[in-house]
């Protein structure tokens, strides 16, 4: 692989039909390989999330990430439309659902795909992409600390949000979680809710946690940064994808 790829945005079809802005980010070449969808995290479709969508381009997959604030804030820099969505209580899970069935789609429909694609979401994201593995056709999904897969949230959160625990047994396809000691959304406890759901109902998944983290660990422009779970993070996911999309 060169590692010279190319990244624009997009136009795809999301939930209901609606037009919905993306960034694809694409290898050079032609070779069959699998594709990823990253959903972005609560401070919105920012560089970070691109990326990241860059990221895995130069990992060999054909990369896609949904502004799931479109519709919301049309055009508006990412963090105006972030404070817009959180007062609004956060993006219905049904139209997260159809956005990203949309992603996979267009993934499917280009002329490198394999047919396999995964999800990955950070944080709210993180939810998200576990959210998505429950019921969008999808071959894998990385959950990197995302709140609320089981636990209760706050009455005052932001978020209008409940947990994940009566879709987890429908999983479609293995898991990746990753996630921290320190974290308190999700706390350990939390992760052990998650995993003990997961081998009650047969589904494969591959946890890994890591002390002296605490949430958005992979964050390079956070103080929450730490630098070996997040190397080893991101080796884990590219092994994960690899076992499961094909490269």
């Amino acid at each position: 692989m060169s590692g010279e790829l190319s990244a624009t945005t997009i136009e795809i079809s999301g939930a209901n039909g609606d037009p919905v802005e993306a960034y694809l980010a694409r290898p050079e070449g032609e070779n069959s390989r699998g594709g990823v969808v990253v959903v972005h995290h609560l401070p919105g479709y920012d560089r970070a999330t691109k990326e990241m969508v860059r990221r895995f381009a130069e990992l060999g997959y054909d990369a896609i990430c949904p502004n799931l604030y479109h519709r919301q804030a049309p055009g508006a820099d990412p963090a105006d439309a972030a404070a817009s969505v959180r007062a609004a209580g956060g993006v219905p899970d049904e139209q997260v659902i159809g956005d990203m069935a949309g992603a996979a789609e267009h993934l499917r429909a280009l002329p490198t795909s394999n047919g396999r694609v995964g999800v990955i979401g950070h944080c709210s994201g993180g939810r998200h992409a576990v959210l998505v593995g429950c019921n969008v056709d999808v071959d894998a999904a990385v959950d990197c600390y995302g709140a609320f897969v089981t636990g209760t949230p706050p009455a005052d959160y932001v978020l209008k949000v409940t947990n994940l625990v009566d879709q987890l047994p429908r999983l479609r396809c293995p898991v990746l979680g990753l996630f921290g000691n320190e974290d308190k959304f999700p706390t350990p406890e939390q992760v052990d809710e998650f995993e003990a759901i997961l081998q009650d109902n047969d589904k494969p998944y591959e946890f890994h946690r890591y002390d002296g983290a605490g949430h958005a660990f992979f964050a390079v422009d956070r103080p929450n940064y730490r630098v070996e779970a997040a190397n080893d993070g991101w080796e884990r996911i590219a092994e994960f994808y690899a076992a499961h999309l094909g490269s």
